[in-house]
């Protein structure tokens, strides 16, 4: 059983990945598991406020495994993020045979929100990804092309 979930909250610990190895040739699969916080922060006056329903829950985001590992290294604890997916309850069988169950958010995306984030660094696009180069260095700032056909 799953259903929708968005929710934005601060991850409490070091990010966690998994390693899957696959039975043909394609990459190894990973897990990405963070460990969010999703308050509820309900106002009480003067500009103040106070966490009423807040919760912990794991997230687990399902890619390559080179992926999990470099991701991994950008998500931090502390870090504020938006969380969209769906929450699964997952059971199992405890140490002493008795019925044990727990809720996940298996993440579509993991978005890191700019609070207490001073600078971002992009990479180049693989170059068989990247579109034509323009010839001319001049092009100025405020001349965009809103008809080109650039993949987002």
């Amino acid at each position: 059983m799953s259903t929708h979930f968005e929710g934005e909250g601060n991850i409490g610990s070091d990010p966690q990945v998994k390693v899957f190895p696959t039975t043909d040739n394609s990459p190894p699969r990973g897990i990405l598991r963070l460990n969010v916080f999703f308050d509820n922060p309900v106002s009480v006056g003067e500009g103040k406020f106070e966490d009423r329903g807040g919760f912990w829950a794991p997230v687990e985001i399902s890619r390559d495994a080179a992926t999990c590992e470099q991701w991994s290294m950008l998500y931090q604890r502390g870090m504020r993020v938006m969380v969209t997916g769906r929450m699964v309850q997952e059971s199992w069988t405890g140490a002493n045979n008795e019925e044990r169950s727990a809720m996940k958010v298996r993440a579509r995306s993991v978005g890191i929100l700019p609070y207490r984030v001073e600078q971002v660094i992009m990479v180049q696009r693989n170059t068989s990804e990247q579109p034509a180069q323009q010839t001319s260095s001049a092009v100025a700032e405020d001349s965009f092309d809103f008809d080109d056909d650039r993949p987002f």
